[in-house]
């Protein structure tokens, strides 16, 4: 590698980007696979108010975190700095824009109906948002704290978003397969759905984890989707007859949705700074060159 030749990363970081992944990979499975097993051996998601869930949330953070101090010896690198208000704004709103489009043209057509939403709007928002952040944020300590930031050294940004995406979407298989993580549909088209969603908002997780240097965009993209996804846009929609079909996380709506959201990202790519997240390596193409003109100030 010659001096001029800045834009590849050195051979020993991309070894060490692949002994993290690798690492934190198995991690995750083997904390994960202890609250799976409470999880469908009880039923239910809902065993103990969800403290199994919570657990099993943060089984990616506790992963991420033990996997940088094995291999690093600190935490560095995760992305603790704020990035920039405009992206964490971005990251919270983006998911009340998609499910906004989704949810409605569900409830245009009639394959859905509108019912009341009984709880104080101000009082949901401030505290749901509380509450989903401290979830979300275990998991996104691991997929957006270092997943990411990790594979953006060894491949693209395409590739990046569809690996972390995959993994993600996967990590979820067991809760709708055995347990009772889904809508009511037949199981296989609820994975489908699922899957798909998850691969598409992928792309806007990984966009703005690189563009903000910030794992608090995941947390807040994260916490936002599932709490106005679940907790509001759900809850306000009524069974039609088909209804479950095209809304909730296993609907085909918001996997439509999802592949417009990942098509915009992947047109924005080259926005991206020449560095990725906060661990100042260098972004790569797929021929190794820095992508994005904007520069980690814009």
């Amino acid at each position: 590698m010659t001096a001029l030749d800045t834009t590849r990363s050195p051979v020993g970081e991309r070894e060490a980007a692949l002994h993290k992944i690798r690492t934190f990979v198995v991690l995750t499975l083997a904390f994960s696979a202890l609250f799976y097993g409470l999880i469908i051996s009880a039923g239910s998601l809902g065993v103990h108010g969800g403290i199994y869930v919570f657990a099993l949330m943060w089984s990616p953070g506790v992963a991420a975190i033990l996997t940088r101090l094995i291999h690093q010896r600190n935490l560095r690198g995760e992305g603790w700095g704020w990035g920039g208000t405009r992206w964490q704004l971005l990251a919270y709103f983006l998911p009340l824009a998609y499910a906004t489009v989704a949810y409605g043209i569900v409830w245009l057509v009639g394959l859905g109906g509108i019912g009341g939403f009984q709880t104080s709007l101000p009082l949901f928002i401030v505290v749901g948002t509380a509450q989903s952040c401290l979830s979300a944020l275990g998991e996104e300590l691991g997929w957006r704290g270092l997943l990411v930031p990790e594979l953006a050294k060894l491949t693209d940004f395409t590739r990046t978003a569809l690996i972390s995406g995959t993994i993600w979407g996967v990590w979820h298989t067991p809760l709708i397969l055995f347990a009772d993580y889904n809508s009511g549909t037949p199981k296989g088209y609820g994975l489908l759905c699922f899957v798909v969603m998850v691969l598409g908002i992928s792309f806007a997780f990984a966009w703005l984890r690189l563009r903000s240097g910030s794992v608090w965009t995941g947390m807040l993209l994260h916490a936002s989707h599932n709490l106005w996804i679940q907790g509001f846009f759900d809850r306000v929609t009524t069974d039609t007859g088909r209804t479950r079909w095209f809304t909730t996380e296993f609907g085909a709506a918001l996997a439509l949705t999802a592949m417009v959201v990942a098509y915009v990202f992947w047109r924005l790519r080259n926005r991206l700074p020449p560095t990725c997240g906060d661990t100042r390596i260098p972004y790569r193409d797929g021929k190794g060159d820095c992508r994005g003109s904007f520069g980690p100030s814009q």
